[in-house]
């Protein structure tokens, strides 16, 4: 979670800017979807992130 968080915070991602997907998450991260999975939940209910039903988490003003 702290990773894509410092990403956002770095500027690499901006507000309405699309998360790369859990595939490719899995992949950079070498982690498990269930952690991916767990991550874009915690961004999410911490405000940071937003989910669109099948299209992904996008970065929240």
């Amino acid at each position: 979670m702290s990773a894509i968080t410092n990403r956002i915070a770095a500027g690499e991602f901006n507000p309405g800017d699309k998360l790369p997907s859990g595939s490719e998450l899995i992949t950079e991260y070498q982690v498990s979807r269930m952690t991916v999975r767990m991550a874009m939940e915690r961004l999410k209910a911490a405000g940071v992130v937003e989910s669109i039903a099948g299209s992904g988490y996008y970065v929240k003003d």
